[in-house]
């Protein structure tokens, strides 16, 4: 390695301090009346968003039935939702916890409302019966029918003196309930289709409703007639009134303005007192998105519109509709990301759809860059960190200029398309730095393209300065300068070498080429695995080449005489991404099998293994500086890792030094025979074979001092551990200590030399504890199943040896019986 490498200090510990996860897979969405949290449906689940940061804060969690609709109280203390299992539960929104449930009658429940007071809950449901409920008690008060199909929108009337619900209905009929005359007062004909909003302005006069019969109707609340019927040709999911303010900036009359979402995936703004459309937001290029619902935040003076793409747009009312921030609910596979500009904030992520994603890490904006036609299959990034370049199933590639320090709508600028290949483009790769422009791609098609980028050297020298280079023209077309076939299967990976003079590439074809930038001439083939290679990375220090493959490989190549140093084995399914780290010094690796491995180069030892992806891990980046990386697959999140070597070696000392200080104190206090703190030390410390040693030096130094005593002298103390100090310790353990010292000895029981002291210690805690609270420690149940057949085999194994003692006994009697004979036949004789 080189001299540079040997001052970089190789990597030991990653921690995970960020996730990117899925937090709305369609449904329902309702934003809290202070504008502090999102609730939005996550598959069975409910998620509690950070409005601020994006961050999850909980999830509530279902009874295993979808989710159909939910509603948040005005003064945000609880949430009720349905799900598909008819039950309404009711949810603490201080604890995340169900405060109470109850069944809500025999039909799923399609829509909700809470009035102003947060005391009642409407609920409308399919077979068109209207249902509310008190909350607090948990009781049905009103039970409407009338509507002749499914309820698909419900809600009170805003004045807490008028006590009316309005409900609509998918044959498009409006009926209006008096809740304390418990009837329907007036039944509202205009629409021909499902009413899907209803809205009321601020003097709470004046209705609105709109529909998917592509109208919006303004009713006369006292009358209860049509005013005026509002053309809007598309399919309304969503509408509602603007406060007076706001509305003022789109120069109303009277200053009462409508806003409209459906079909078309745009917001329309219309007059309430002429019915003129006073203004249309302009659709981003290649979007396919249509609203499924917009909710209006007065506080902040924003629309926050859902799509059926799972996303949050954002839009300033202020801002004449512009987006001002978006959050993605669902990312579905990752399958390729890097780490973008100057700071190294933000992710560029490929998924399974035609927009490349850029996320803010610091509080998961993301934006979305419209461009592809099909699925983005992979990225790059150049080393400047503002150009990104992507390739498509769409068989092109494209070049991106990101500036996110721009306008919203300048942030991510398409400035070059490279087409050519005829199949799926599956890697890509820039040339680093501003000297060499080139790009070079491997597609599907077998083919390797070396695209010239000279006519984006403008751009690539600033490309905060793209979107006004390209303004409203069309992306350039850019020109290969040459093109080769090089390989007999799919192309999943090209790397240039620093230097921008060789590239590699890999393929299905089990084989890894070297290549030359300037000729494109073959310099080398890297064969050996047994299967496809999905990746390939070169080693910023030395002429060295890595490999991923299916065999669940990976190999380390020269680059010089392209034979193999060294094999890596460790994954337990295919191994589809690598990079190299710490100087070429180390190399992450990721695998189907989940799992994300650290090897050391120099002896091929994997030093760390990270767990925490629940399916195949498709890739892997890292920042410049190495202090973060992330990785995403198959289980939809992005999770961003943090390099804490530094901090566990520093802890590892202070632990040390902290070990050091109270093994001196134990040893302080053995010399001083402070048995109590030594003993409660060497717990804390969990050292067992320090305390075992205590427990027998202590039980031996007493049986020596009561074997020195005459049997008339009466004894100092009967401590079961041979000191009362210890006894008494024992006896005053926390159920954390006592679960420790119960583990030590059932491991010293396993071992007849420590058996005695091993039971000596259990007699002790069995005459100081009672059943109830031995039985109450975590580890009761395997302590006792280990202790119990240890403890019958010292007892046999002692009966036997006291059964032996009382053999030996009677021979000695014997003996000296025989011994008396034979003295008296000895004295007989002598006297003859």
């Amino acid at each position: 390695m080189s001299a540079q490498s040997d001052r970089i200090v190789p990597k030991s510990c990653f921690d995970c301090v960020q996730s990117i996860e899925s937090v709305y897979t369609g449904g329902c969405v309702a934003i809290s009346q202070d504008e502090q949290r999102i609730f939005t449906t996550c598959n069975e689940d409910i998620a509690v968003l950070d409005m601020a940061s994006g961050q999850k804060l909980a999830d509530l969690k279902g009874d295993t039935e979808l989710i159909t609709t939910f509603a948040v109280k005005p003064d945000a203390s609880h949430l009720v939702s349905a799900s598909r299992s008819m039950q309404l539960a009711v949810w603490d929104l201080r604890t995340f916890k169900i405060e109470r449930t109850f069944k809500a009658r025999d039909s799923h429940i399609l829509a909700m409302d809470i009035d102003a007071t947060s005391t009642l809950v409407a609920t409308g449901l399919a077979d068109g019966t209207v249902n509310v409920w008190d909350i607090d008690r948990g009781y049905c008060t009103h039970n409407f029918k009338g509507h002749g199909a499914m309820i698909t929108s419900v809600r009170f009337h805003p004045s807490t003196e008028n006590l009316c619900l309005v409900s609509a209905s998918g044959d498009g009929d409006i009926r209006v309930w008096d809740l304390k005359q418990r009837k329907c007062t007036s039944v509202l004909k205009s629409h021909v289709s499902a009413v899907r909003a209803i809205d009321f302005d601020e003097t709470s006069q004046v209705m609105v409703t709109a529909g998917r019969d592509s109208v919006i109707n303004v009713w006369n609340w006292t009358r209860k007639s049509l005013i005026r019927t509002i053309p809007v040709y598309e399919s309304i999911e969503a509408a509602g009134v603007l406060r007076i303010d706001a509305a003022a900036v789109f120069n109303s009359q009277k200053g009462r303005v409508v806003y409209s979402g459906g079909e078309k995936g745009i917001v329309r703004l219309w007059d309430l007192d002429s019915g003129e459309e006073l203004f249309t937001q302009t659709k981003d290029r290649n979007a396919k998105h249509a609203f499924v619902d917009v909710m209006y935040l007065p506080q902040s003076g924003k629309l926050c519109a859902v799509t059926n793409d799972q996303n949050l747009l954002f839009y300033g009312v202020d801002a004449q509709l512009k987006r001002v921030r978006q959050i993605v609910g669902y990312n579905e596979e990752i399958i390729d990301l890097a780490y973008i500009g100057n700071e190294h904030k933000h992710l560029a992520v490929a998924t399974n759809t035609e927009q490349l994603r850029i996320y803010n890490t610091d509080n998961l904006n993301c934006e979305l860059a419209y461009g592809h036609k099909d699925i983005i299959l992979t990225l790059d990034v150049h080393s400047s960190g503002a150009i990104v370049a992507t390739g498509s199933k769409d068989n092109t590639v494209c070049i991106w200029a990101v500036n996110m320090k721009a306008p919203v709508n300048h942030r991510v600028t398409c400035v070059a398309v490279a087409v050519g290949h005829t199949k799926a483009v599956g890697a890509v790769a820039l040339a680093q730095g501003s000297d060499a422009l080139f790009m070079v791609t491997g597609s599907e098609d077998r083919t390797v393209k070396v695209w010239d980028l000279e006519p984006l050297r403008a751009i690539f020298e600033d490309p905060s300065h793209a979107a006004t280079l390209v303004g409203d023209a069309e992306p350039i077309r850019l020109h290969t300068r040459y093109t080769f076939q090089a390989h007999d299967k799919d192309i999943n990976s090209v790397r240039i070498a620093p230097g921008n003079k060789i590239f590699v590439t890999g393929s299905q074809d089990r084989t890894a080429k070297v290549w030359d930038v300037e000729t494109g001439q073959p310099l080398g083939t890297l064969q050996g695995h047994r299967r496809g290679v999905w990746n390939v990375a070169i080693s910023p220090a030395d002429r060295v080449a890595a490999t991923a493959s299916s065999d669940r490989m990976i190999k380390l190549w020269s680059l010089s005489d392209f034979e193999c140093l060294k094999t890596f084995e460790g994954h337990t399914s295919s191994v589809l991404c690598i990079e190299f780290v710490a100087g070429g010094l180390q190399l992450l690796s990721t695998g189907s099998d989940g799992l994300i491995k650290l090897w050391n180069i120099k002896d091929g030892e994997c030093v760390l293994t990270l767990d925490k992806h629940e399916g195949k891990i498709w890739t892997l980046a890292k920042q410049q500086s190495e202090e973060f990386m992330a990785t995403g697959g198959t289980d939809s999140v992005i999770h961003i890792w943090k390099d804490t070597t530094q901090e566990e070696v520093d802890r590892m000392h202070q632990e040390e030094a902290r070990t050091l200080e109270q093994q001196q104190a134990l040893d302080n206090y053995l010399l001083v025979k402070d048995y109590r703190n030594a003993v409660s030390l060497a717990l804390s410390l969990d050292q067992p074979h320090r305390l075992r040693i205590i427990f027998q030096d202590v039980m031996m130094a007493a049986e020596n001092r009561h074997g020195a005593e005459s049997d008339d002298t009466p004894r100092a103390d009967d401590a079961i551990l041979g000191n009362a100090a210890i006894d008494k310790v024992v006896g005053t353990l926390s159920p954390e200590q006592l679960d420790r010292l119960l583990g030590y000895v059932r491991s010293w029981n396993t071992n007849g030399r420590f058996a005695r002291v091993a039971q000596a210690t259990l007699y002790c805690v069995l005459t100081q504890y009672s059943s109830e609270t031995i039985l109450a420690l975590p580890s009761a149940k395997e302590l006792i199943a280990a202790l119990q057949p240890y403890s019958e085999r010292h007892f046999s194994r002692l009966d036997g040896l006291l059964t032996g003692s009382f053999i030996v006994d009677y021979t000695l009697h014997a003996m000296d019986a025989v011994g008396s004979l034979d003295a008296d036949r000895t004295d007989m004789d002598e006297s003859y």
